[in-house]
């Protein structure tokens, strides 16, 4: 559809599609994009997607955006309790136990983290490629170190450290920070939850 029409681009399909459910007045050059870029087949299709959501989740399907993210956040937060615990619930166990689970039992999914000290050569974690998969590893190093950290200290648990690793620990503890995950402390260490009262 888009390369059929050049003057079609996603975003502009998705800021239509706002407009489209805001029901606000379309100008004609609006409408006709409407009709050439089926936006409304794009509105049922995502309507589908967010029932099934909602459905998988065991949700209602009317929850606001704003009930949607309280229950999201709230969701987070158990997951961090109980991974803290050692307990995760691998998505994809094959792809995610060998690369931020040493150590683990693949099986079980329990983290084993007391037997060797992190920053041992054959004990530091790989450093995720894709950036959606840093805050968990982030979030996990902190919790394996058993004390705050600071930036430099939690890109050292990953291998290759260096500048670059710094970066995205910075970018990874900003998302974990505003999710309530992880503390900022006033010295410039990081606490995740199970150490914020030994850093209290």
């Amino acid at each position: 559809m888009l390369a059929e029409n050049d003057d079609l681009t996603l975003t502009g399909l998705y800021n239509l599609l706002e407009k489209v459910r805001a029901g606000a007045e379309l100008t004609p050059v609006e409408q006709d994009q409407k009709t050439r870029g089926r936006v409304l087949i794009l509105k049922e299709l995502h309507d589908q997607i967010d029932a099934a959501t909602a459905d998988a989740y065991g949700w209602p399907r009317d929850l606001t955006d704003e009930q949607i993210l309280e229950r999201l956040v709230a969701l987070n937060a158990e997951r961090a309790r109980e991974e803290a615990a050692g307990h995760v619930r691998w998505l994809r166990p094959d792809y995610q136990i060998p690369r931020f689970a040493k150590g683990a039992a693949a099986k079980s999914g329990d983290l084993d983290l007391g037997e060797a000290p992190a920053e041992a050569d054959d004990e530091l974690l790989d450093f995720p490629k894709d950036a959606a998969d840093r805050p968990p590893a982030v979030l996990a190093a902190l919790e394996a170190a058993g004390e705050p950290l600071d930036v430099p200290a939690l890109a050292r648990r990953f291998k290759k450290g260096g500048k670059r690793i710094e970066q995205g620990v910075v970018k990874a503890l900003t998302s974990l920070v505003r999710w309530g995950h992880v503390t900022a402390l006033p010295d410039g260490r990081f606490a995740g939850r199970s150490q914020r009262k030994e850093a209290a």
